[in-house]
């Protein structure tokens, strides 16, 4: 009886001071690496956690961290080995697999990370029947552990993801999406809202119109002259905190009449896409839709190729202005039913046929087509009636 509780207690001891070797060197490589870092055995034992550089020592703590899903092994194409530690949280979710065909689809799902992967992706990198892998992802998802998604890439196909994380933009098509669907009608009442905004802080509305003085005050541009005339400030005065518009005195609201003038040579105050995306987060147009300044980069960017804004980047500030200010409506795009937008820029070449003709590249005399034969020509000459 007393060899048995000596060795009992002997047994204890050992574990204990596993537990605290375990711990303290789980602990020291959170301290000194990412989770994704690997370690070398002679990484480890440079950590000075285990005595003595004992290397039957460090295989025994090894084993149990891994046996505890804390640490995972690796093996590199030349054949070391080497680990990395695992979060606990994480840890405990593969404890939950109870086999090991359930641990291989849920690390290769984790590894997949907010893409997802494909249902036969899966199983050809496994190489697992068909029935064991079904098995295996209906046990997964029972434990709440992985979950299916639908991916805009690929619509059609059986894609899974772990459960705890948030599909990437990538999968879900980010907030230009909803339900899988590309959302036009949002996009498009986007850059209205960004387009009207651009027009708004980087023009001013011209005072005299007709030799008719208004009583709105322009936000910027403009001091207070006479009837016919009117003094320009400049750039350092136009910066400047802006007067508050005043409304008409007639009854009818601000003014839709008068022009809008670009503002001088020097303005620094464009707008920036971080200022964009504050007012449309500010808006309450996006809804529950997130945008980062990202998104709204994207936004901006389309409106630029479109030729309707342009970037100006003065004294290292890089914002945006209406193009062509001038040929603009002083009416805001925004809200309207019909679909007359903003004005681009076009030229005499854009204009003319050849500009945008969809088959220039084969156009010539005595060929198919060509310039003596052009129905293009016929109609922006108005001979073809």
């Amino acid at each position: 009886m007393a060899a048995t509780a000596s060795t009992t207690n002997g047994n204890d001891a050992d574990a204990a001071k596993m537990a605290v070797w375990k711990d303290a060197l789980y602990e020291r490589c959170k301290e000194v690496a990412a989770e994704n870092d690997l370690f070398s055995q002679d990484d480890l034992m440079k950590l000075d956690v285990i005595p003595n550089r004992d290397l039957a020592l460090l295989a025994r703590v090894l084993q149990s961290l891994s046996d505890d899903k804390l640490f995972v092994t690796m093996r590199e194409a030349s054949g070391q080995v080497l680990w990395k530690w695992r979060d606990a949280q994480e840890a405990h979710k593969y404890k939950l697999c109870s086999t090991d065909e359930q641990v291989m689809v849920y690390s290769m799902i984790d590894d997949a990370g907010g893409d997802g992967i494909w249902s036969q992706t899966l199983q050809k990198r496994l190489n697992m029947h068909d029935s064991v892998m079904k098995n295996a992802l209906k046990q997964l998802q029972a434990k709440g552990l992985i979950a299916p998604f639908k991916n805009v890439e690929h619509p059609n196909k059986k894609m899974y993801i772990k459960a705890s994380i948030r599909p990437s933009d990538r999968a879900t098509g980010g907030p230009w999406y909803t339900d899988q669907n590309f959302d036009d009608a949002f996009i498009e009442e986007l850059q209205r809202v960004v387009f009207d905004f651009i027009k708004r802080q980087g023009s001013y509305h011209s005072k005299h119109t007709n030799g008719v003085s208004r009583t709105q005050t322009p936000k910027k541009g403009v001091i207070k002259g006479g009837i016919e005339k009117g003094k320009k400030r400049d750039a350092a005065e136009m910066n400047k905190p802006a007067s508050k518009p005043v409304k008409l005195t007639n009854g009818s609201g601000p003014s839709k009449d008068g022009q809008l003038l670009p503002l001088p040579a020097g303005y620094t105050q464009y707008p920036t896409v971080r200022e964009i995306a504050r007012l449309l987060s500010a808006s309450g147009i996006t809804n529950n839709t997130i945008l980062s300044e990202e998104d709204v980069r994207k936004l901006i960017d389309v409106l630029v190729w479109d030729n309707l804004i342009e970037p100006v980047k003065v004294a290292g500030r890089l914002g945006y202005r209406v193009c062509r200010i001038s040929k603009q409506s002083t009416e805001p795009w925004a809200g309207r039913e019909d679909s007359i937008g903003p004005g681009s820029y076009v030229s005499a070449y854009t204009e003319a046929p050849c500009g945008r003709c969809p088959v220039f590249d084969i156009c010539e005399e005595g060929g198919p087509v060509g310039p003596s034969n052009c129905e293009y020509f016929q109609t922006w000459l108005g001979l073809d009636s």
